[in-house]
């Protein structure tokens, strides 16, 4: 997501969201159908839970790229934001900017998620209308104090815990299978954590109202995948997160502090996270997006960002990235080429390869072979676009 000029970007931020862009983009390479054609490997087995979303809690490395994308929109606010104004625009048009690509980014998660559909889907989990319900209120903090920043933090934090645990729970003889969750399904939490349970919560709850005010082909009743509109509010916690890291890194201090910075807060968020999970306070749930993954993920974030940040902007390795900078450059590009022609690519493929093309190394890897080509394909349409400076921005 492409947030301040070209010219003037931290290109470390780039190549981490180019990583995390690439980890979406590659679910076309289909390491489960692997998996399940070579079920002894535990190579592939490794592959394909990476690859695929933990059922509830938990996490994967696939688990990490909505947040990782949430938590670079909050890094490269503050350099956006200086450009701008470096730029004389006054507050009230940048903020203007601001509301009118908040709205952009929801209407093109709904217009992405009503592909294939007899009409608009309305739905809000998506990770560009989860950033674009919470993206104006981080510009204006932004303009806040760190402080400031930090309280919001731990108000959202609280404020979602807490409306969790008081909203009532079903009845002991409700019928979990008429919101799509099977009896014995194996993740049921149970005591004080059943407030976080897979469609039987206060957010999934708001949901059966909120999203039946629009038209639909049927009924709102349950996300078969447990997601939730309200997910959005603690999204913010994590753009908050990454609007810390970029305050950092825009500070006038050295590499090495940062990165100790950066280091401390990424193990403090997993180790206050894993308590949290534990004892049963929170459970660490990305699907409706708990405080306890609030910190988790975030965790992570800081971590990886500084991985990213020593590698690219301090020992200067950025050359061996190119591939990552391509994608990263032109981040909404790639969401829209992943989520589009991917299937016109793949058609195109068994068109002029013919239909067996893809069993050149077996059977059980065709789904790869076909999927590392689509790959392929999508990146030189992004290098493409690299090269001729078409940088899509919403």
């Amino acid at each position: 997501m492409s947030q301040s000029s070209f010219q003037n970007r931290l290109t470390s931020a780039d190549v981490y969201r180019g990583f995390v862009m690439f980890l979406m983009m590659a679910e076309v390479l289909s390491f489960e159908k692997v998996s399940e054609a070579l079920p002894q490997s535990t190579f592939w087995q490794f592959l394909a839970f990476n690859q695929s979303h933990v059922e509830w809690i938990g996490c994967s490395l696939h688990d990490l790229i909505q947040p990782s994308f949430s938590f670079l929109v909050g890094v490269v606010l503050p350099y956006s934001v200086a450009n701008r104004l470096q730029h004389q625009e006054n507050f009230t048009k940048v903020f203007s900017h601001v509301l009118w690509r908040s709205l952009k980014l929801i209407l093109l998660g709904i217009f992405l998620r009503s592909q294939w559909k007899e009409q608009t889907n309305f739905t809000f989990e998506d990770t560009l209308t989860q950033i674009g319900l919470g993206y104006s209120f981080l510009f204006l903090l932004n303009f806040r104090s760190q402080k400031m920043q930090i309280a919001t933090l731990v108000f959202i934090l609280l404020g979602y815990w807490l409306a969790f645990a008081l909203y009532p729970l079903p009845a002991a003889n409700f019928d979990t299978t008429s919101v799509g969750v099977a009896k014995d399904w194996s993740h049921h939490l149970s005591g004080f954590a059943a407030h976080w349970n897979k469609n039987t919560n206060l957010a999934s709850d708001f949901d059966q109202w909120f999203l039946n005010l629009f038209p639909r082909e049927k009924p709102f009743v349950f996300n078969g995948g447990g997601y939730v509109t309200l997910s959005f509010i603690p999204t913010l916690g994590t753009m908050i997160l990454g609007l810390l890291a970029g305050t950092i890194l825009k500070a006038n201090t050295s590499s090495n502090e940062k990165l100790k910075t950066f280091i401390i807060l990424g193990i403090s968020g997993l180790v206050l996270a894993s308590i949290l999970n534990y004892f049963g306070i929170s459970p660490n749930v990305k699907r409706i997006w708990t405080p306890t993954w609030v910190l988790f993920s975030g965790g992570w974030c800081f971590l990886l960002m500084a991985f990213f940040y020593w590698t690219i902007d301090v020992l200067q390795k950025g050359k061996y990235v190119f591939f990552f900078i391509v994608i990263g450059t032109n981040s909404i590009a790639a969401y829209i080429i992943a989520h589009t022609v991917d299937s016109y690519i793949a058609k195109s493929l068994l068109i002029h390869l013919g239909k067996d093309y893809a069993t050149i190394f077996g059977i059980p890897y065709q789904s790869l072979v076909q999927g590392t080509l689509v790959l392929g394909f999508e990146w030189l349409i992004l290098r493409w676009m690299y090269r001729k400076k078409i940088f899509i921005k919403v």
